[in-house]
């Protein structure tokens, strides 16, 4: 049986990564069998709950405020609306919904008690309840987990050195910090990155570094290709080959055995083949629905026809770790602090992002 290490090397993650895919794939679907039963693939429903306006200049991101995408943005939705979207998910397959708002920050106050509320009302339809809402407190993540979220996703996007031809507006060390918040609560985490910014493959490794010397490793690794957004700064990436998110699952399975690694973004661009090349490799995870946040996704019906094809089966809700207990909020015993962290606001520019924000203008 494989032992949980945490203390890969940059290169020895470059050494796998690199393998003949023959011997890599044989080693990752090993592997993936030991952990995991290679036949059960959980299915998730992302829902943006608030969408645009961001203040970040994130390079791949179309909901950032500064630069001029074709993306309609939103306040943020309510309960009820929240619920019907559950609901619709529920019974397409999903076991997790995954909310997420583009925020750089939680603030304490009226739209934060109405997540809270979200997080409570599908906890209370026994799915799995995730949110990503930028950077959380300690206290914040506490009044999460009273509510019944079950993950906090905060991606670290990339290895800390790229990261910064990627971001300013925050430190890589804020996405460390903020993980540390979740891990003082019964939360489980999920953060992984996003291949094709135009990185190199040291920069992958140095991704998987980061996740995977953390002790304890994420429960959940979302592998993404970017989507190229005209108006972005990333617009004129090119697409990543489907050989690069193979090797990249199939290390990531290596490195963190026992995590659930996700196929994120980019599978529009991916085969029915390329998929299931993916799932042999270590993938147990995809997000079912017609968007992910913003950028297209696989219609769910044919991912269904997928699953039928390759034999694969939703996985149940709480099969990792049991259902969290919902505090009302009537009875929380965390409240609001009115908090005002000093999250880091890096000095330096970036040239490209400065480019994209001035060119629609």
């Amino acid at each position: 049986m494989s032992i949980t290490k945490h203390n890969w090397t940059k290169e020895e993650i470059i050494a796998i990564y690199n393998k003949p895919m023959m011997d890599l794939l044989y080693e990752a679907a090993t592997i993936h069998r030991e952990q995991h039963d290679p036949n059960v693939v959980q299915v998730s429903t992302l829902l943006s709950i608030k969408t645009g306006g961001c203040p970040e200049d994130c390079g791949y991101c179309p909901q950032a405020a500064r630069y001029h995408t074709d993306i309609e943005g939103n306040d943020l939705m309510s309960v009820s609306q929240v619920k019907a979207q559950a609901l619709r998910a529920k019974s397409n397959g999903s076991s997790r919904v995954c909310m997420g708002a583009a925020w750089r920050n939680v603030k304490d106050g009226e739209e934060f008690d109405q997540v809270l509320e979200m997080v409570r009302t599908i906890n209370k339809l026994d799915m799995e309840v995730c949110c990503t809402l930028g950077m959380i407190t300690e206290n914040q993540a506490q009044r999460l987990a009273e509510a019944g979220l079950y993950a906090y996703n905060h991606n670290l996007d990339t290895s800390e050195d790229y990261y910064k031809e990627v971001i300013s507006t925050r430190g890589f060390e804020d996405r460390l910090e903020t993980i540390e918040n979740v891990r003082k609560t019964n939360v489980t985490v999920c953060s992984g990155g996003i291949i094709g910014m135009g990185e190199s493959i040291e920069d992958r490794a140095g991704m998987l570094v980061a996740l995977s010397t953390l002790n304890p490793q994420p429960e959940s690794v979302p592998i993404n290709a970017l989507v190229a957004v005209e108006g972005t700064p990333m617009e004129n990436e090119k697409p990543v080959e489907i050989w690069e998110m193979i090797r990249m699952v199939a290390t990531t399975r290596i490195v963190m055995p026992e995590t659930q690694v996700r196929l994120s973004a980019g599978r529009t661009e991916m085969s029915r083949e390329g998929q299931a090349m993916c799932f042999f490799a270590g993938a147990n995870s995809i997000f079912a629905g017609d968007k992910l946040l913003t950028t297209p996704n696989p219609d769910v019906n044919e991912d269904m026809k997928m699953f039928e094809t390759l034999g694969l089966v939703a996985q149940k809700p709480f099969i990792k770790i049991m259902q969290p207990t919902t505090v009302e909020a009537a009875d929380s015993k965390y409240q609001a602090m009115g908090e005002k962290p000093k999250w880091s606001r890096p000095g330096h520019s970036i040239e490209r992002n400065i480019e994209a924000s001035t060119k629609g203008k």
